[in-house]
């Protein structure tokens, strides 16, 4: 991949928030949940897809804090309108390693 810029780096809004619920997806093509992310005041409360039901109960992700871009155009998928990418690392297995925070951080805290 080319090298990006700082300017670049910049225009990506990556925060932290707490996912407050999650619903199962059965509508989509591989298994996934709805989450309920909160990102604290200035962002709010989003909704993302995410398919991670290999490694994570929904048990799980009860009160957990996410990393999330909060700045991708809306995206539809299914029945559900997806408002953030959360992130995570691909495992040699295929399953999915959510990137969160090492230690509590407020909602909506925006990765330095």
């Amino acid at each position: 991949m080319p090298p990006i810029t700082w300017d670049d780096f910049q225009k990506v809004e990556l925060r932290a928030g707490t996912v407050l619920s999650v619903e199962d997806f059965p509508e989509a093509r591989t298994p996934a949940y709805i989450l309920h992310i909160d990102f604290g005041d200035d962002v709010g409360v989003l909704k993302s897809s995410a398919q991670i039901t290999d490694r994570y109960t929904a048990a799980d992700l009860i009160g957990m804090q996410v990393l999330a871009v909060v700045n991708f155009p809306p995206k539809q998928i299914g029945p559900h309108l997806s408002e953030c990418l959360v992130t995570g690392l691909h495992r040699s297995d295929g399953s999915v390693v959510l990137a969160v925070p090492e230690a509590p951080v407020p909602n909506g805290a925006r990765l330095a």
